[in-house]
């Protein structure tokens, strides 16, 4: 038990030391830029890792909430939890995210906690950080393009489309199912559950953001369509009379 304190301090360290030498050789870009780089490469590895425990190493969570940590589940949760310290700290220290996402990052670093002391429901915990972090690459692109100039571009409206097809179907209906199967094992100890029931709430509140924002854009894309529309219809009226 002793070594995971350690694994966690190294963890977090390796973070900051690579956020440190992407800052240190990237000087021409902001802070930020560097600390997405680091949020892009977690969100990868994580993704990784937690596709691997699931679906090669089991056991499946939806059938096996509950179990016993096993090391590698350990060794996912250490390293994303080394990571959560590392980014709500940045986080806090420049004032970038506002109250949601401060809380999504406590409660995953209190979840990661709960199940590393308990020594079980590891495989729940995995499917969360992978369900949590396969959006991540899309979220970190679509900023990435933003800040090159190319958001609004064929490529910007895939990765909208992909990011909010993989959200609603990972998050709300595999998660509203993970959810399920969790609350009617008896294996799982309350405290569990009521940390599970926590992130999908969670998950229904980023939903309702993300919904607001596809319907804004669905709604200017419409604009833009139905004033293409009309001035065609303008011009070709004009030609006519020509």
């Amino acid at each position: 038990m002793t070594s995971l304190p350690i694994g966690v301090v190294l963890c977090l360290t390796g973070w900051i030391t690579l956020y440190k030498l992407l800052c240190n050789n990237n000087e021409s870009r902001g802070f930020e830029w560097n600390c997405r780089l680091v949020t892009l490469l977690h969100g990868i590895l994580a993704v990784c890792i937690t596709a691997y425990i699931g679906y090669m190493e089991g056991p499946w969570p939806f059938t096996h909430p509950g179990t016993k940590n096993t090391p590698l589940q350990i060794s996912a949760m250490v390293i994303s939890l080394g990571y959560f310290i590392f980014d709500m700290g940045w986080c806090v220290y420049f004032r970038t995210e506002g109250p949601v996402m401060l809380v999504h990052h406590t409660m995953s670093i209190l979840g990661i906690l709960l199940t590393l002391s308990l020594g079980e429901s590891g495989i729940e915990s995995c499917a969360v950080i992978f369900a949590s972090e396969i959006t991540n690459p899309l979220l970190q692109a679509r900023w990435f393009l933003r800040q090159l100039g190319r958001y609004e571009s064929l490529t910007g409206e895939v990765v909208d489309v992909l990011f909010v097809v993989l959200f609603v179907f990972m998050r709300i209906v595999v998660g509203g199912r993970m959810l399920y199967c969790e609350l009617i094992s008896p294996r799982p100890r309350f405290i569990i559950k009521c940390g599970g029931v926590a992130m999908y709430t969670l998950s229904w509140v980023f939903m309702v953001d993300i919904g607001r924002f596809a319907y804004r854009k669905s709604q200017s894309k419409y604009r833009c369509w139905r004033d293409q529309q009309r001035l065609a219809a303008v011009n070709g009226h004009v030609g006519k009379t020509d």
